[in-house]
């Protein structure tokens, strides 16, 4: 048995998530229609990491050059060696940097934070912020527990956002303090959709684990309103590993807190709404599910729900969903 959650840039536009479980004699399927979510007295935040391993997603590191372009300025003697903590850093001479800056190697890693907080600050607070003004903060800033405040921006004041990282990038990367600050800020929200945008590499794993059951626990309750959190890995070395851990965390509820997506193969903003679903609303009259045969695997005569199970043979390659005079078709693999 294997199961396995279908990757963004793999999954239909009409799509939130696609989860699979193959056994030896089924496929089975549990997927969400995609959509913006239709939330009352909603607050908005947007985290972004301030961690020193985050440096380079904000434009703070030199790029380096082509292997081949930097062994041939080493082998010309115009790379300096030195030697610093048994480790050998090469320092370019003028006559270095100058052929790096002609041949285009010369400059820093590009800002990857910046245009995407910008446009998902404005999304957020323009369609579904109740004040009109989502929050930004860095994170993870200073000792790697300090977060530093932005502010509330409307969708007009975004463009202007300097988004370059913290005045201090963190020694630590620690998530719990952002969580509480928007959770605790907004307590009295009906609903809150908070962004954190990282490299994926938490020091306080174990304690964001426990703040969220912990979190869930109350919500299933009633002590607090819901809570999503969606951790957006960004940049070229992201720690998946606790990403996925976090969106699959077991809290003993039936409150799902996190959910994870990686920038580079997000289809667009509207995947962070991917669990943001009813499962009881309706969104269509009627529709059916067909297998890679073409054999009616679920029948929905009283309403196609906004989230559905069903199961296709072992063998099923892909699946049709039929809605009204609208065809969807999925591959699996």
């Amino acid at each position: 048995m294997s199961s396995f959650q279908l990757e963004s840039n793999r999954t239909h536009e009409a799509f939130g998530e696609i989860n699979i479980e193959r056994t030896p004699t089924a496929t089975h399927v549990h997927l969400t229609i995609l959509m913006e979510p239709d939330i009352e007295g909603m607050q908005t935040g947007i985290a972004l990491d301030g961690s020193a391993s985050m440096r380079e997603a904000y434009g703070k590191v030199r790029k380096a050059p082509p292997q081949e372009v930097f062994q041939s300025l080493v082998d010309r003697g115009l790379m300096k060696p030195v030697e610093k903590d048994g480790t050998t850093n090469y320092i370019p001479t003028q006559e270095a940097i100058q052929e790096l800056k002609q041949g285009g190697h010369w400059g820093w890693s590009e800002n990857l934070m910046q245009g995407q907080a910008r446009e998902m600050t404005s999304y957020l607070a323009s369609n579904l912020d109740e004040d009109g003004g989502t929050t930004v903060i860095y994170w993870a800033c200073g000792s790697g527990t300090d977060i530093e405040i932005l502010g509330d921006f409307t969708a007009n004041e975004t463009s202007n956002i300097a988004l370059a990282g913290p005045q201090n990038f963190g020694g630590g990367t620690h998530l719990v303090p952002a969580m509480r600050y928007f959770i605790d800020r907004f307590h009295d929200a009906n609903y809150g959709l908070y962004i954190f945008m990282t490299d994926g590499a938490l020091d306080d794993f174990e304690d964001v684990k426990k703040y969220t059951i912990q979190l869930a626990k109350e919500i299933e309750s009633g002590q607090r309103k819901m809570v999503k959190c969606v951790l957006i890995g960004v940049g070229h070395e992201i720690k998946r590993e606790q990403m996925e851990a976090l969106d699959d965390l077991e809290t003993g509820t039936d409150v799902d807190i996190w959910d994870h997506k990686i920038a580079s193969e997000m289809r667009g903003i509207m995947d962070i709404f991917a669990e943001i679903v009813d499962a009881n609303m309706l969104i269509a009259p009627q529709g059916s599910v067909h297998d890679h045969n073409g054999n009616i695997v679920k029948q929905y005569d009283n309403g196609l729900p906004a989230e559905i199970e069903f199961s296709l043979p072992a063998d099923a390659t892909q699946f049709t969903l039929t809605v009204g005079d609208m065809t969807v078709k999925q591959v699996l693999s």
